[in-house]
């Protein structure tokens, strides 16, 4: 089974849309006969122009690599930074490094030392490793 049908009308749903919010009401899986009917908004990723996500593919094909991508499309490298900025500047980012308030985290190591979860010396390790 070939998805390339289903990526050109993807892309035409997406061109129709002209950029805005596009949202998908029913979803069908043929292979396992179920359809999940509600409100879905596609990831963001494919919500990118089709230039984007070729863009975007190629860089991660390259590792991240802007030497690479300069030499794929010809172009240098500001240009290559403007348009990664562009891109990170539309979608929505999601922190990921959430502060931990320290105190709690002492806490939780010695409650895992009491408990008999950890030993003394990891115990040790975990809250050298805090400082």
């Amino acid at each position: 089974m070939t998805s390339e049908p289903k990526t050109v009308e993807w892309q035409e749903l997406l061109r129709i849309a002209e950029g805005g919010p596009l949202v998908v009401e029913r979803v069908r899986l043929p292979e396992k006969q179920i359809t999940v009917e509600g409100s879905f908004v596609p990831p963001e990723l494919s919500r990118l122009s089709l230039e984007d996500r070729v863009f975007v593919t190629a860089f991660l094909r390259s590792h991240g690599s802007i030497k690479e991508m300069e030499q794929t499309f010809g172009v240098s490298y500001p240009t290559i930074k403007a348009r990664l900025n562009r891109i990170a500047g539309a979608l929505e980012f999601v922190e990921v490094n959430v502060a931990i308030d320290p105190a709690s985290s002492r806490a939780d190591v010695l409650e895992r030392l009491n408990s008999g979860e950890i030993s003394a010396a990891e115990a040790i390790e975990k809250l050298e490793a805090m400082q």
